[in-house]
């Protein structure tokens, strides 16, 4: 049984497993670098344990460091959180290695699913569709182009290891394809050292879906209905949304099936989610698994009526899922604003320093998750996300009224945040009509 955990992760996913460890009983161990010596996570947590100093590199990705302050500790287990080395499987299997638990799939699982083109082959073996692309991967520039003509353009090329956005580029037409896989391949090397590339059919005005399922050890699957995370910049989602607007009751079931179908064929354990697009004729394609505990995991838990922070460490403790499949019902309608610090008329340019003054929105229905209080100085040495604020409403239209005056109500002084921006994106009558798709923000920004 997980008596002690660690939490290796920082900002507001830290206090959140923190919360829930508390709600267990289990006691919990903060791990911070130098700069987060005054962080929230830290000062919850029952213990706390410094782990380096400046980037993430000598601190919240430093395995060693943090393994051994696990052991030397008495830690039963280790929650990862998301990014960092949620999804690294080196990490997973070292953990296994030493006796402590990894609060998420094994390694080899991870390691099957983080890599894209693997993970495409699997599914597609297994029956899940997926957009058409290559088979495997590629690392020549010309059996690229060779690929891509048989695919068909427009095409999407992708760091076969990314993530985050990152490798990333859309070929439109072949004379600008081989100066796109030269920069989105140069993007991989750099962000993930790898050369590996894959090339899909790029989907025009795609929306972006994604299930949420949860496995335990038992055999049992279970799928916690659909996530809308269209609305994005660049890659990085700005709002999610339970249930989608965008589908039917049909295409969420099926969609529902390919998701427990893809976690049941690689034999997957503990909480993750197998994102989709979805075209404008209804049919939705396989994107990639997330094997990790998502951002917007709030929005599925307050439509659901579940804890799946908690769900993770009974996992993790050998227990059955507290739940069945046909006891999941979609009540309501929640709303998710990723807050971050940052000024989005220069670009979304990231602005740390010292939150002066904060007030954060409550009420019924009302959810904020955040590591902020006021003198709190944010560090620039991380991500820009400082706070998430969910609403929950009997409707999609009253999750929307609600979710403007809880962002009316946030004052957050002494650094620059995007909730201005939040706000109007919640009033643009596309989003309104629930009429998004991927490019939306873009378009609104005149990017595109």
């Amino acid at each position: 049984m997980i008596k002690k955990l660690l939490v290796a992760n920082r900002g507001e996913i830290a206090v959140r497993i923190i919360r829930a460890c508390r709600n267990m009983g289990i006691r919990s161990v903060a791990i911070y670098s130098v700069e987060d010596k005054d962080s929230l996570h830290v000062k919850l947590a029952d213990q706390r344990i410094c782990i380096g100093e400046g980037p993430a590199r000598n601190s919240y990705l430093n395995q060693e460091s943090i393994l051994t302050a696990a052991i030397n500790i008495g830690a039963d287990a280790i929650h990862p959180g998301f990014g960092f080395l949620s999804e690294n499987p080196n990490f997973a299997r070292l953990c296994q290695e030493h006796g402590v638990i990894f609060i998420g799939p094994e390694g080899d699982v991870m390691e099957k699913m983080g890599d894209k083109s693997h993970a495409r082959q699997t599914m597609k073996t297994a029956g899940v569709p997926i957009v058409p692309g290559t088979e495997g991967t590629v690392h020549d520039v010309d059996d690229a182009i060779k690929a891509a003509e048989v695919i068909g353009y427009p095409v999407m090329i992708k760091a076969a290891a990314g993530g985050g956005g990152k490798g990333m580029r859309v070929a439109h037409e072949p004379s600008e394809f081989k100066r796109l896989f030269n920069m989105a391949q140069l993007e991989s090397i750099n962000s993930f050292s790898s050369d590996a590339m894959y090339l899909e059919r790029f989907i025009v005005n795609p929306k972006h879906v994604e299930i949420q399922i949860i496995a335990d050890t038992h055999g049992n699957v279970v799928a916690l209905g659909e996530r809308d995370c269209s609305t994005q910049r660049n890659h990085q989602k700005l709002i999610e949304e339970a249930p989608s607007p965008a589908i039917d009751d049909t295409i969420r079931q099926a969609m529902s099936e390919a998701a427990v179908l893809a976690a049941t064929t690689v034999g997957y354990v503990n909480a993750g989610t197998v994102e989709f697009i979805l075209d404008n004729e209804g049919n939705f394609y396989f994107m990639e698994m997330n094997t990790r505990i998502q951002v917007e995991h709030g929005v599925t838990e307050m439509v659901t009526g579940t804890d799946l922070i908690i769900e993770q460490i009974r996992v993790a403790n050998g227990e059955k899922l507290s739940f069945k499949q046909e006891e999941v019902q979609l009540r309501g309608h929640a709303i998710e604003c990723r807050i971050n610090a940052e000024i989005p008329e220069k670009n979304f340019m990231p602005n740390p320093g010292e939150v002066t003054h904060l007030h954060l929105p409550a009420g019924n229905g009302v959810r904020v998750d955040t590591a902020l209080y006021s003198g709190y100085v944010i560090p620039p040495d991380y991500d820009s996300m400082i706070a998430k604020i969910l609403v929950h409403a009997p409707t999609r239209e009253a999750a929307i009224m609600k979710m403007r005056a809880a962002l009316d109500e946030t004052v957050i002084l002494g650094v620059e945040t995007n909730l201005d921006f939040q706000y109007q994106l919640l009033r643009h009558p596309l989003f309104v009509e629930g009429n998004v798709d991927t490019g939306f923000v873009n378009r609104m920004l005149h990017l595109d």
